[in-house]
């Protein structure tokens, strides 16, 4: 399928020199203020800074945890199956909660509902360590993962509906971004704590101070109501020049398909669901997994570090040279067989191939980025791409549950690593196979009106 950026090049040039000169009518005048204009660059600063800071807010509270979770399974008492089970909030939350994004982001926009996502991660984070027990930890980790959630879903819906002719590009900045809030936690948490007094409630707590910021350029978007103004205006505009726009616009007004008619819906849901366990394993396990190796605390963190900042440089890279590509199933294989290796190291040496392990890992951690990529290229419009990604990423995440719960289990009764690495090892593989089938040149809608 032709990316987006070629899209919008055919759509120009498609044009008769008539249709690009012919002025907008009647109406039209408020459009071209707001596209031209200072109120248009002021509302696209604002969004471009709130998918920046949103970015970076929807790691902290999985990888925070993740580099204290000895010291949290001591304070609250838990054992190796209540710790596998905090492990899986996070996908469980996603998936529960994710289903709703749409139905919100109808009704409120998706500003609006990104906003309130933000302020539910910053009081989740704030009580989370206070909240007293197992249990109120749960619940306000519940309510920070909610809010990750529904911004986890409309952020591709944003960036198709702002900037469509530049999916690529704004994915691979806003996964970029994702990934250096997923590394920088794991990096500085445990060193911070520290310095706090050792006081691992502190440590984790901190970190509802970045979600706060987040909060603040959704704001004049809510008020002004520009996140649901500006595009219907910018889309009036172009319907008006083009002569493909009765189309486009009947696309944006047909009822919801029924994506479920559509096998590469299937198959990017699996993907995202078997990616997704890695990740959680990853970011839930891999510290013990290098301290029981007899690594330290702090070098541990920093090594669950370096496999979520690989991402950084790659997670903007890989989405551009995706929407490049009509087919992208070699990325995957090529992501997976580094997955592979990765495992493999961690059975055989652990401790003498750290880095090495980590750096593999981190590669195949782009799964992430390439999938959110897939999302926005694998539907038409942009309410074809929130269903999408509303039903993959739920529907992914209710996959990725049981995998970092069973490998607190396997872990607690084999007392060894033998076993969970040989299950992290073992689901790669279908990984890679619906990864290159969601890869397929090919529309939902299309398989969804062919059945």
């Amino acid at each position: 399928m032709a990316s987006e950026e070629t899209r919008a090049v055919d759509t120009r040039t498609a044009m008769s020199p008539t249709e690009r000169d012919t002025p907008a009518p009647v109406g039209a005048s408020e459009t071209t203020a707001l596209e031209k204009g200072p109120a248009r660059a002021w509302a696209t600063r604002l969004v471009v800074a709130g998918i920046v800071l949103s970015a970076v807010n929807l790691r902290p509270a999985i990888t925070s945890l993740g580099a204290l979770l000895e010291e949290v399974r001591d304070g609250l008492g838990m054992s190796g199956s209540v710790a596998g089970l905090l492990t899986s909030v996070p996908p469980l939350c996603f998936a529960v909660f994710g289903v709703m994004a749409p139905r919100l982001a109808r009704r409120f926009g998706p500003a609006a509902v990104v906003c309130a996502g933000m302020a539910a991660i910053f009081t989740g984070l704030l009580i989370r360590p206070y909240a007293g027990g197992t249990a109120g930890f749960l619940a306000a980790s519940a309510l920070a993962l909610m809010g990750i959630a529904v911004s986890n879903v409309l952020m591709p819906v944003i960036v198709k509906r702002w900037f469509p002719d530049r999916v690529g590009s704004m994915t691979g900045l806003y996964s970029m971004v994702l990934a250096l809030g997923t590394s920088l936690p794991a990096a500085v948490t445990v060193p911070m704590t520290h310095a706090l007094g050792g006081n691992w409630k502190l440590g984790l707590a901190v970190w509802a101070v970045l979600a706060a910021a987040a909060v603040v350029p959704w704001i004049p978007l809510v008020r002004e109501g520009r996140e649901r103004s500006v595009p219907a205006a910018r889309s009036a505009q172009v319907q008006a020049q083009t002569p493909a726009s009765a189309s486009a616009r009947a696309a944006e007004e047909q009822p919801p398909l029924r994506i479920t008619r559509s096998r590469t819906a299937w198959a990017l849901a699996v993907f995202f669901g078997l990616q997704a366990t890695a990740a959680y394993i990853t970011m839930g396990w891999m510290p013990q997994i290098f301290r029981d190796a007899g690594v330290s605390a702090g070098t541990a963190g920093l090594l669950l570090a370096v496999t979520m900042v690989m991402g950084v440089p790659l997670a903007f890279v890989i989405p551009r040279i995706a929407a490049r590509l009509p087919h992208q199933g070699p990325i995957v294989l090529v992501l997976g067989v580094c997955g592979l290796a990765g495992y493999a190291g961690l059975y055989l040496a652990p401790a003498a191939g750290a880095w090495a392990w980590a750096l593999l890992l981190g590669i195949a951690n782009c799964a992430f980025p390439l999938a959110l990529t897939m999302v926005g290229m694998r539907a038409r419009s942009g309410p074809g791409v929130a269903q999408l990604s509303a039903f993959a990423q739920s529907t992914g995440y209710l996959i990725s549950i049981p995998g970092p719960l069973l490998v607190g289990v396997l872990y607690q009764h084999s007392g060894g690593w033998g076993l969970p690495i040989a299950l992290m090892a073992g689901l790669m593989v279908p990984q890679m196979v619906v990864g290159v089938l969601a890869g397929r040149d090919r529309t939902v809608e299309a398989e969804a009106a062919a059945r």
